[in-house]
C-alpha cells in the first residue's frame, strides 16, 4: 500500500504533516496509472478522478473544508484550514452514466 497526496498547494502539505499523516509520495497532478488496489490517495481531486480512484481499487481521502466565499481561489495557510474546519474524509465515488 502507498500512500499518495495530490495537491500543489504548500498549505494542504503542512496541514497534514502538523496532523501526522504519514504520506509516501506527493505528486502536483493525479497520475492514474500510478494507482494500485489498496493505494490511499488523499487529496482536492474533482470527482470524476476521484471515481476513477475508487475504480482502480484504491481508497480515496477528501481534504474537506468549509470555505467562505472570499478564501476560495487563494493560497491558504495550515492555521487558515484550521479555521475553516480542514479534515480528511474518506468517500466511495461511483460514476452512473445515462
Amino acid at each position: 500500500m502507498t500512500v499518495f497526496s495530490i495537491t500543489r498547494h504548500p498549505g494542504a502539505l503542512d496541514w497534514l504533516n502538523r496532523h501526522e499523516i504519514a504520506i509516501d509520495i506527493t505528486l502536483s497532478h493525479l497520475d492514474l496509472a500510478v494507482i494500485k488496489p489498496g493505494d490511499v490517495v488523499i487529496g482536492l481531486l474533482p470527482v470524476h478522478l476521484a471515481a476513477a480512484v475508487c475504480a482502480a481499487g484504491a481508497e480515496y481521502w477528501h481534504l474537506s473544508m468549509e470555505l467562505p466565499y472570499e478564501a476560495r481561489g487563494t493560497e491558504l495557510t495550515a492555521e487558515e484550514m484550521e479555521t475553516y474546519g480542514a479534515r480528511l474524509e474518506q468517500f466511495m465515488v461511483m460514476p452512473k452514466r445515462i
